[in-house]
């Protein structure tokens, strides 16, 4: 009976914590919508995009933190809490996105030759 209750509690535990932000897989997006931007526009739609990264990565990491010690709370002290952990601020969709959208700008800005003109590279950077 202790092995079926640890054995639940662990798989509770696995399936409760949101995903680190490391571990979010880039969504495809086309590089193609890029493709009548300039090379500056292509350098601001890349900071635009990295800083809307940065913020979500971080919330997306406070996330998996709370995820994690409120898991491990529930586990230690009372081990069917842990089914009702979860809920709402997950940004995996998000960010698998905007790291879709930062490849196909990085693509578009490479097919482009903008990387060779020190303007643009700096930009996109």
């Amino acid at each position: 009976m202790k092995a079926v209750v640890s054995g639940v509690a662990l798989a509770a535990l696995v399936s409760a914590c949101a995903t680190a932000p490391q571990n979010i897989a880039a969504t495809y997006v086309s590089p193609l919508q890029y493709q009548n931007y300039s090379c500056q526009q292509l350098g601001a739609e890349s900071q635009r995009i990295g800083t809307r990264v940065a913020e979500v990565t971080g919330q997306q990491q406070q996330k998996a933190n709370n995820d994690a010690v409120a898991t491990g709370v529930a586990v230690v002290l009372f081990w069917p809490a842990v089914f009702f952990l979860g809920g709402g601020g997950d940004k995996t969709g998000e960010l698998s996105r905007l790291k879709g959208e930062s490849d196909a700008i990085q693509q578009a800005a490479i097919q482009k030759n903008c990387m060779s003109q020190p303007a643009a590279a700096s930009a996109a950077s």
